[in-house]
């Protein structure tokens, strides 16, 4: 009860730019203080290009994840061959456990 509370160290955070309050004798933060958040500059004539950009990019994706659905069946299967030719060459082995790293 005896101890002179330390004085509080205020820092800013080279990452985030958050203030924070740290206090030194417990080493722990007292108090945080998040950073101004910085609004986007958009100009708002270019809107409309931007959402065309953003449209073609979920075309895009979307195109994409099709044809790898259409493919999946086939890609599936021929895993399992490779899977079932490699377990018919080799001989069974015990699977390593945690427990037998010790």
């Amino acid at each position: 009860m005896g101890k002179k509370p330390a004085d509080i160290v205020e820092v800013q955070c080279p990452c985030c730019h958050a203030k924070l309050k740290v206090d030194p004798a417990l080493a722990v933060v007292i108090a945080h203080e998040a950073p101004p958040r910085i609004a986007p500059d958009v100009n708002l004539s270019d809107a409309d290009r931007i959402l065309e950009k953003q449209a073609a990019a979920r075309e895009d994706k979307f195109r994409q994840s099709w044809e790898a659905e259409k493919k999946k069946e086939d890609v599936l299967s021929r895993k399992f061959e490779e899977a079932l030719k490699k377990a018919k060459e080799g001989p069974a082995e015990k699977p390593l456990r945690d427990f037998d790293l010790e």
